[in-house]
């Protein structure tokens, strides 16, 4: 079973006689936390009260890292009847559309509900105490997300911001993509307050992640 690794890096700037900043005299320090097999996260959350990470692993499921003594433990599932005997610790990807994939995480700081881009799933939600995550959107305009993949939360009005990075290939196809050169990606955004989706942005070489 192969084991994977979580990397955190922490910058220690040292500063110069002067008191001015000096990249030269920057360092940078790793801590590695290995992951129950899977393959390991494209993004991680801290949640309100700083606890964490979480990390969506590629058998389906988000993980919470309870420290050095406690280690990880499953926080969410995208279905009540996930067939664990399939994905648990699956690296295949012709799993991920059984399994699901969480890609892009955020907690939004109003609620500290975890929302989660499933690249096969869509748009999901969880609240605070974890489980089967709330399935919130999987279409927009009557076509289907293929690709649900980055997320970013406006927590002054609760709009969720994502990325649906192509129309035609899933996840394990993204290769396809870029050498066919489509160009069929979405931003979209959800608004928690009347649960509709919106279509921000078309026609897009693979948008990936959002950041903000």
């Amino acid at each position: 079973m192969a084991t994977h690794f979580l990397l955190f890096s922490l910058f220690l700037l040292v500063c110069g006689a002067a008191g001015s900043d000096d990249p030269t005299t920057s360092r940078r320090r790793y801590g590695e936390i290995p992951l129950p097999g899977g393959l390991g996260p494209e993004s991680i959350a801290f949640d309100c009260n700083g606890a964490g990470p979480y990390a969506g692993v590629s058998y389906g499921r988000v993980l919470k890292w309870n420290g050095p003594s406690r280690g990880w433990s499953e926080f969410s599932v995208p279905l009540p009847n996930r067939n664990r005997a399939l994905c648990d610790r699956t690296t295949d990807p012709y799993s991920e559309p059984a399994c699901r994939r969480p890609l892009g995480l955020r907690i939004n700081r109003a609620t500290c509900d975890l929302y989660i881009a499933d690249a096969y799933f869509g748009l999901l939600r969880v609240g605070p105490n974890g489980g089967v995550a709330e399935h919130l959107s999987d279409s927009a305009e009557g076509v289907r997300f293929r690709l649900t993949n980055g997320l970013v939360i406006d927590e002054r009005t609760g709009v969720v911001y994502f990325t649906d990075s192509s129309a035609v290939f899933q996840r394990r196809e993204y290769l396809m993509s870029f050498n066919k050169g489509e160009r069929s990606g979405r931003v979209l955004a959800y608004d928690a307050r009347n649960k509709r989706v919106r279509v921000l942005y078309r026609g897009l070489a693979f948008p990936n992640g959002r950041n903000g």
